[in-house]
């Protein structure tokens, strides 16, 4: 099979389109053969050899997938050949076949393409278990998205919305704020322009957003920590504008709290909870209240680019190679 290989730490760049043997699923795997595999920010930090999973060389990066199941291992018995999938994986998505777990392996719905389903499982369930489960957002309150038009940002506004919050929508140019508007923002904030702080207390009569999602980091963290009212919860999604700096003072005075969200807690530590996720996030889809963005679609030759337009931040919502039939 065809795979984008990392043969050593370093830049997206030194990744090469290869011949390799398919993979064999153990008895808890499920084979696919994929169809479409989104790329995250996460690919560039692995194949530097900086996150928290350091994969064998030689491996494929891409950490969900999607596609039609070839055959299970011995021990599968929720899924059959023939079956639409989509998966969470441990790498190797940017390849015509991939392996995944049987439980972190859930039927595409009717009606979600190959593209929008090879889109949904990281930033969808992501951003779902740090809203629902550290967040603990409730109807009526106030969700503020920093990054609100990309993969996971883009996500965050629809569940905000799905959850019964208002949402406060942070973006860098009027395009991306127009874009989460349309997935169901009901305000938006271009922080390049405007003072954020005095923005969302303008927005809430000055009692501040109860939640923030923030998979951003960098400067924008300080002005998203101000705006937060009293018991605010600061979810720490990402940090691809720089790691965020915490002052524990400017939580303590207003009962604040600052909350890391990572998926992989809930791959291993919680899996019940990862599952009442995924349920949630089917019957809203079902429901019409979730529309994954692809703003991309490229063949696995140009996964790198794939990958270098979203590290470049030019994505509007979630960017996909695509792969065979």
């Amino acid at each position: 099979m065809r795979a984008l290989i990392c043969r050593a730490w370093g830049s997206i760049d030194d990744l090469t389109v290869e011949e390799i043997a398919p993979p064999a699923p153990a008895a808890d795997e499920v084979l696919i053969d994929v169809r479409a595999t989104s790329v995250n920010y996460a690919d560039s930090i692995m194949v530097a050899g900086k996150y928290q999973t350091r994969p064998p060389f030689p491996f494929s990066p891409g950490l969900e997938t999607a596609g039609v199941v070839a055959r299970g291992g011995a021990g599968v018995t929720r899924f059959k050949p023939g079956d639409r999938v989509m998966a969470t994986l441990a790498w190797g998505g940017l390849a015509e076949q991939a392996v995944a777990k049987e439980s972190e392996t859930f039927a595409i719905p009717a009606g979600m393409s190959f593209d929008e389903a090879g889109a949904f499982p990281i930033a969808y369930i992501s951003s779902d278990v740090a809203i629902r489960w550290q967040g603990r957002l409730e109807a009526g309150e106030t969700l503020l998205v920093l990054g609100a038009a990309g993969g996971v940002g883009l996500t965050a506004v629809e569940i905000g919305r799905a959850m019964g919050a208002r949402v406060i929508a942070g973006a860098s140019t009027a395009e991306k704020l127009t874009v989460a508007r349309e997935h169901g923002a009901d305000d938006g904030i271009n922080y390049a322009t405007e003072n954020l702080t005095e923005r969302v207390m303008a927005l809430t009569g000055d009692r501040g957003a109860d939640v923030c999602f923030d998979p951003i980091g960098g400067e924008l963290a300080d002005a998203a920590l101000s705006s937060l009212g009293w018991g605010g919860r600061m979810l720490l999604v990402g940090f691809v504008g720089g790691v965020q700096q915490i002052p524990a003072n400017r939580l303590l005075v207003k009962n604040r709290s600052a909350l890391g969200c990572s998926l992989r807690y809930y791959r291993g530590y919680a899996p019940d909870k990862l599952r009442r996720s995924v349920e949630a996030l089917m019957g809203w889809y079902a429901a019409g209240k979730l529309k994954p963005h692809v703003s991309h679609r490229l063949p696995l030759e140009r996964a790198v680019e794939a990958i270098r337009l979203l590290t470049d931040r030019k994505a509007l919502g979630k960017i996909v190679v695509t792969l065979g039939a």
